[in-house]
């Protein structure tokens, strides 16, 4: 019971996204336009991570173990 109960919960806090467009609050404006821009940013484009954001990740695997190169800015502490 205590199981069905634990995963009824873990279901039911991961559905309650919401399923219609992001609009701004009763009151409230998306951004100003930065400065050259002409219009504003949608609320999609504001959500849309940028290359430094989130950075493509290596998939190179290692085989074997290798020395690790020389870090210059590896300092022992004052």
């Amino acid at each position: 019971m205590r199981i069905a109960l634990v995963v009824f919960a873990a279901l039911a806090t991961t559905a309650c996204g919401a399923r219609t467009g992001l609009e701004p609050q009763a009151g409230a404006s998306l951004p100003q336009p930065t400065y050259g821009e002409q219009q504003s940013p949608d609320a999609e484009q504001l959500l849309e991570l940028g290359a430094l954001a989130a950075p493509e990740r290596s998939v190179e695997l290692r085989r074997r173990s290798e020395e690790r190169e020389d870090d210059p800015f590896d300092l022992p502490p004052e």
